[in-house]
């Protein structure tokens, strides 16, 4: 699977965050830079506000791309500082 910057992705896998974060399956984030030959990418995770929740390096085996038929759906996670 092939993917771009700025492309949005929803994780498939659990992943933890640059800060610790606890990113769950059916978390949506927007690449935000490619490492070479896509071994892995970075992401950014939102509020539905627009506030960074997390950063993440994610592996290609733990994303797919969004589709046009995903539903959004929210969960409350801990306040940042």
């Amino acid at each position: 699977m092939h993917f771009k910057e700025h492309q949005q992705i929803v994780l498939t896998a659990p992943v933890i965050g640059d800060e610790q974060e606890e990113l769950k399956p059916g978390d949506v984030g927007t690449i935000i830079h490619i490492h070479r030959n896509q071994e892995a990418f970075v992401a950014e995770f939102f509020s539905l506000d627009g506030e960074t929740i997390a950063i993440a390096t994610v592996l290609p085996s733990q994303a797919r791309p969004v589709t046009g038929s995903d539903l959004t759906h929210a969960r409350t996670v801990p306040a940042t500082a």
